[in-house]
């Protein structure tokens, strides 16, 4: 038992050198890298700061070292990596270091729940015995691995349902908009910015169509890249109606009148929906939470006088 608590010391320090070796190394490469392209720079001319090449998002070193230590396990195969960034893209994470960082973030984690296992063996858990400590140890590190998958779901997740719940007020403005004269871009940055307020989250997408259309691409390609990136039923069938409204060459405002009128009758009825639901759900805390302290409180004085009186 000795021993075996022995070699996973000792595992545990070679992984632990390994990735602060890993760290230094990426450290001093990114300071190369900054300076390099400083010099590019400077001999191209861009002596003002605002004009130097774009240095690496921020984030410190700790991402620098994350995404050095997930270069080793990110996709080769084009294929697996776009349909990576797609959900990246709809987590609301557009840098291109995101994959690395998410890949390096998964060995991290892994690593932390093997170190943390090893320590709590050496120092609190003496008695476990070892197929029950290695048992442990693969679960808090295939936990630790599958973490950040689960913080992406849940993250776009919460984006899809900011989305759906500001989609019926951004469609009322737009209509504002629209009816009040403007053009389909104007009011699509106009909703954009009001929305920002209440919803930053499609306040951004919209920003993002609004930012496309004006670097050239076109309207319909504009909105279908917001579709894709939403995955929103939803905002779908809105780009399907601008898109056929436009080819069509019919009424933009009374489209989008009609449009805005359906998804307020349907965000009533989700919302009718989830109220029915309500009764089914709070069963459960009653049966377990408030039921039984109900009986302790009401029958616990007669149960007491009971045992009295039969004592």
């Amino acid at each position: 038992m000795a021993y075996g608590t022995l070699i996973f010391l000792l595992i545990f320090t070679t992984i632990f050198l390994f990735l602060l070796g890993i760290y230094l190394v990426a450290g001093i490469y990114a300071d190369k890298w900054k300076i390099r392209k400083r010099l590019a720079g400077l001999e191209s001319g861009a002596t003002d700061q605002s004009e130097l090449p774009e240095t690496p998002p921020g984030g410190g070193r700790l991402f620098h070292f994350l995404g050095s230590l997930g270069k080793f396990l990110h996709p080769k195969k084009e294929g697996n990596a776009s349909d990576l960034r797609r959900l990246f893209v709809r987590a609301g994470y557009r840098s291109s270091r995101a994959l690395p960082i998410f890949f390096g973030l998964k060995v991290f984690l892994a690593l932390t729940g093997l170190g943390l296992m090893v320590a709590g063996k050496v120092f609190f858990w003496h008695w476990m015995a070892p197929d029950s400590f290695v048992y442990l140890a693969i679960f808090l590190g295939m936990v630790g691995f599958y973490l950040p998958n689960l913080w992406v779901k849940l993250r776009i997740s919460s984006r899809k349902d900011k989305i759906q719940r500001g989609l019926p007020d951004a469609l009322d403005l737009m209509v504002v908009c629209v009816e009040a004269g403007s053009g389909m871009d104007v009011a699509l940055s106009r909703t954009a910015e009001e929305m920002r307020k209440t919803n930053s989250v499609l306040a951004d997408e919209l920003g993002l169509v609004n930012l496309e259309i004006r670097a050239g691409k076109g309207r319909q390609d504009a909105l279908k890249n917001l579709a894709w990136r939403t995955d929103l039923e939803d905002v779908n069938n809105l780009t399907t109606l601008l898109i056929q409204t436009e080819r069509f060459g019919t009424s933009i405002a009374q489209a989008l009148r009609v449009h805005s009128d359906f998804m307020r009758t349907k965000r009533f009825q989700r919302a009718e929906e989830l109220a029915q639901k309500m009764p089914i759900k709070l069963i459960f805390p009653l049966a377990l939470f408030i039921l039984p302290m109900f009986l302790l409180i009401t029958l616990g004085p007669a149960f007491f006088i009971f045992v009295k009186f039969f004592r």
